[in-house]
């Protein structure tokens, strides 16, 4: 007898935060005076990005090496475990979790597929309970994050192949997601229910 696989996926940034928490985890770690560095430093690609002619993941890497790299990996998942705590909460949207405990009481997997960084994702993933994190992985060498990226960064067509990965022999019946910009297109054009903040009003229904 197969077991009827259910699973919701959702974006992290500006669909169940209500801004981009990647800046403000790194604001958190490094300070502004640092911060507002490794903004410059990454300022050609940054505006290479607005303007069509870099790779976000290349942005992405440029700004997190000028900020976060070098820092020991124990630090970071320590500044990590203290942003969840004290900083993420605010930028929680409480529809979103309870969207999220509808379908963890229907008995769905949940699975949150990001572009931004593991460290605090897993942390307050786990603590919500998400069955599990596809996002977008930091290289650290000699126990030293050095800011660049270990995986493509996960937007657009990454988080469709992340999520084919890890439903690997067992795709879902019904696949629900859930996300708010361009880079979850991808995403929601794969998926059975979708909604797109902004776009589709109010959520879908969640099948019991």
């Amino acid at each position: 007898m197969s077991i009827r696989r259910i699973v919701a996926a959702f974006d992290f940034d500006g669909t169940i935060t209500t801004s981009d928490s990647l800046r403000d985890f790194v604001r958190h770690a490094v300070g502004n005076v640092r911060f507002l560095a490794g903004a410059f430093h990454a300022a050609p690609w940054l505006i290479g990005v607005l303007l069509g002619v870099c790779d976000r993941g290349a942005a992405k890497a440029r700004f997190l090496a000028t900020t976060i790299g070098g820092m020991r990996e124990t630090e970071l998942r320590g500044i990590a475990r203290s942003y969840v705590d004290a900083r993420l909460p605010a930028l929680i949207r409480p529809d979103m979790v309870q969207r999220l405990r509808e379908h963890q009481r229907c008995g769905h997997e949940v699975v949150l597929v990001s572009a931004s960084p593991l460290p605090y994702l897993e942390i307050w993933a786990k603590q919500v309970g998400f069955d599990a994190v596809l996002a977008t992985e930091l290289e650290f060498l000699d126990e030293r994050c050095t800011g660049w990226l270990a995986s493509p960064n996960c937007l657009g067509p990454e988080k469709v192949r992340r999520l084919e990965r890890w439903f690997g022999a067992m795709p879902p019946h019904i696949l629900y997601a859930y996300g708010d910009s361009p880079g979850d297109r991808e995403m929601l054009a794969y998926a059975d229910v979708r909604w797109l903040r902004g776009d589709d009003g109010a959520l879908p229904p969640v099948e019991a």
